[in-house]
């Protein structure tokens, strides 16, 4: 694959300051990895500094890294499959089992990299302290997002909701009141709906958490970010790899919310569990089916 970035850097190499020469060479020999991680890893490999990563990436004719990013993975994003920025056409089934796992592995890991404490800490006690929790999404991967959480939420005692029409979360904004609390979630973070909606929610003093891209129109709203950055899909707006990481901040939450809940949480879920094991689907142990040959009707007997 003839790359014009890679070979961009390769010309600049000879020339390069001797810090920025290790980030250059760096990118050559490992491309991919370097499309997986953060500003600061990368500058941690290098034995480097963020800003001078900046720099790097200026000297290349890019704003900054996530531009720089954005070129390669186009660029590398030819040669693979229709699929899978990682894979090539010509891999064979173990090959894509490898890549696939390896990049999901390389994505989930880096959300500790990117994930803020603080501000994860604090999405946490507001969920807690909230009157009231709805959460947003738009479409498919963060209405499914949006979903999971609400369900986890109310699992747990929480009086959550979730509002995947544009005209309900208008509704949800306008009601939701000072002690209310929006969880909008959304990887691309400018759907002008959405932000609507949380523009509505804040003027009723509720705190908007925003699970989205830092430096997205929905962060710039938020009172709480939680943000979390992967690399563009080559085919997808919203590729796998954005809702691996979200699924991944969604677990951490859940788990925060649970610890500050103690008892009242994990009693009501103890409940819940024993109540679907015996009254409900999730039964380990069904009662047989039989076919009654006069009747033609299916009986729950069990033997």
């Amino acid at each position: 694959m003839t790359s014009q970035v890679l070979a961009k850097i390769a010309d600049a190499i000879a020339s390069a300051p001797t810090s920025r020469r290790s980030v250059l060479e760096l990118i050559l020999q490992d491309p991919q990895r370097v499309l997986d991680e953060s500003f600061e890893q990368l500058a941690q490999r290098a034995g480097s500094s963020v800003p001078t990563i900046m720099r790097t990436c200026r000297d290349l004719g890019y704003p900054g890294l996530r531009e720089f990013k954005l070129a390669l993975a186009q660029e590398m994003a030819v040669g693979g499959s229709p699929l899978n920025r990682r894979v090539r056409l010509d891999d064979d089934t173990r090959q894509v089992i490898t890549k696939v796992t390896r990049g999901a592995a390389i994505v989930i890991n880096s959300v500790q990299a990117q994930l803020s404490v603080e501000a994860t800490q604090a999405a946490a006690d507001a969920i807690v302290a909230g009157a009231r929790v709805d959460c947003y999404g738009v479409g498919v991967t963060s209405n499914f997002m949006a979903s999971d959480l609400q369900a986890r939420l109310f699992r747990m005692g929480l009086a959550a909701s979730s509002y995947l029409d544009p005209h309900l979360q208008l509704i949800s904004a306008a009601t939701i009141g000072p002690r209310g609390v929006v969880m909008a979630i959304t990887h691309v973070g400018g759907m002008p709906s959405l932000l609507e909606a949380v523009d509505v929610a804040r003027s009723q003093g509720a705190t908007v958490i925003a699970l989205t891209q830092p430096g997205s129109q929905l962060a710039a709203l938020a009172d709480i970010v939680l943000g979390v950055e992967v690399a563009p899909d080559p085919v997808m707006p919203v590729g796998p790899e954005a809702y691996l990481a979200h699924l991944t901040v969604i677990e951490i939450l859940t788990v925060l919310v649970a610890q500050r809940l103690g008892d009242k949480a994990v009693n009501r879920l103890a409940n819940i569990q024993r109540t679907l094991e015996t009254r409900g689907v999730d039964m380990h142990h069904h009662p047989r089916l039989d076919w009654d040959e006069d009747t033609k009707l299916t009986t729950g007997k069990v033997r």
